[in-house]
C-alpha cells in the first residue's frame, strides 16, 4: 500500500485546493473534510456544507467506506469509540463493548488498511509493571468527523432528520479543531529545532496524566510542550503546570514550548528565552507559506 500522506500534506493541500485565506477558518473546516480532496466553500457556513455535502450524501459515502470496513460491526463499533475517546486502545474496547482478542483483530485489520495509524507514548514510565495501552489515530480528518458525528447516527440521517447530527457535532466542534492544531504545533516544532532536529514527536501518556507534545532531538534532548486553544492569555502558570506534568512523570525536559492562540501574558513572556519557546498563530502560519501546485495531492475518491 502507498504511503499515507502526512497532516500536514493533507492540510497544504487542502488550504492550497480552497484558497484558504484564514488560517482557523482553514483548520476548522480541515478538521471536517480534511484527506478527501472535495473542493470546500469557506465561504459558506460549516454547518451547511456538512449537510449538503455529507449528509444529502450520506447513503453513497457510507456505501463507498463500507467497501474499505467490509461492512463489519465490530471494525465500525471500534472506529466509532476511538473517534469519540482518548484512542487508547484498552479504553476504546471497552467503549465499543468488545473482546480485546476481536479488538485486536479488528485493529490490525483497520491499520493494515490505512484508517488508523499507532502512536506509542513517547516514554516508558518509570513503573516497568505499568501496561501503557497504544493510541491509533485517524489517517484522514474526515473519518475521525464521519465515524464520532455521522455514523452511529444513520437512523436518523436515513429518514431524512439531521438534528442528532447537528447536536452531536455542534457539542464536540472546538474538539476537532484542537487536534489538528496540536498535530501542527508538532509538525512546528519540528520545523523550530534545526540545530538540534526532533528525531521522534507526539505525546506522553501513563495512568496519571498526558503531556501533549513530547520530542526527542538528535542529540538525546527532550522537548516538552502543551496547547491552549482559548481566546485568553496563557499565563505563567502554564509553564508551571506543564514542568509539574514533566515532574510526575519523571521526565527531564530541556526545552518547554508552550502554543497559544490567544497570546500569553507579560509575565509568561518574560519567560521566554532560548529554552522556552512561546508560539502563536503566527508562527503556526509558517506551515502553509509558499503553497503551490506542488501541494496539490491527486484523490482518486469520489468527489461530492
Amino acid at each position: 500500500m502507498s504511503k499515507q500522506p502526512t497532516l500536514l500534506e493533507q492540510f497544504r493541500s487542502f488550504c492550497y485546493q480552497n484558497n484558504a485565506a484564514d488560517f482557523e477558518k482553514a483548520v476548522e473546516y480541515f478538521a471536517v473534510f480534511g484527506g478527501m480532496g472535495w473542493k470546500v466553500d469557506m465561504s459558506r457556513e460549516l454547518d451547511e456544507l456538512i449537510e449538503e455535502k455529507i449528509l444529502k450524501n450520506y447513503r453513497y459515502i457510507h456505501g463507498d467506506i463500507a467497501k474499505i470496513t467490509q461492512s463489519n460491526k465490530t471494525h465500525h463499533a471500534l472506529l466509532s469509540a476511538l473517534a469519540v475517546g482518548d484512542g487508547r486502545e484498552h479504553s476504546a474496547f471497552r467503549r465499543a463493548g468488545i473482546s480485546r482478542e476481536d479488538g485486536e483483530d479488528s485493529i490490525d485489520f483497520l491499520v493494515k488498511n490505512g484508517l488508523l495509524v499507532r502512536e506509542q507514548s513517547q516514554e516508558q514510565p518509570l513503573d516497568e509493571t505499568e501496561e501503557v495501552s497504544d493510541k491509533f489515530l485517524f489517517t484522514l480528518p474526515f473519518m475521525r468527523f464521519w465515524f464520532s458525528s455521522v455514523s452511529p447516527y444513520y437512523k436518523g440521517i436515513r429518514e431524512g432528520s439531521y438534528k442528532e447530527v447537528k447536536e452531536r457535532f455542534e457539542n464536540r466542534r472546538q474538539e476537532f479543531s484542537n487536534y489538528i492544531y496540536e498535530r501542527l504545533v508538532m509538525e512546528l516544532v519540528k520545523k523550530s529545532f534545526k540545530d538540534d532536529p526532533a528525531e521522534s514527536i507526539g505525546s506522553y501518556w501513563d495512568k496519571n496524566g498526558e503531556i501533549g507534545i513530547l520530542a526527542m532531538t538528535a542529540s538525546g534532548k527532550s522537548i516538552a510542550g502543551s496547547c491552549r486553544y482559548s481566546k485568553s492569555k496563557a499565563k505563567k502558570s502554564e509553564l508551571t503546570k506543564l514542568k509539574e506534568q514533566c515532574s510526575r512523570a519523571k521526565l527531564k525536559a530541556e526545552t518547554f514550548v508552550i502554543f497559544s492562540k490567544g497570546g500569553f501574558s507579560n509575565e509568561l513572556k518574560k519567560e521566554k528565552s532560548t529554552n522556552v519557546k512561546l508560539f502563536t498563530l503566527k508562527n503556526l502560519k509558517r506551515l502553509v507559506d509558499d503553497l503551490g501546485e506542488k501541494d496539490l495531492l491527486m484523490h482518486t475518491n469520489k468527489m461530492y
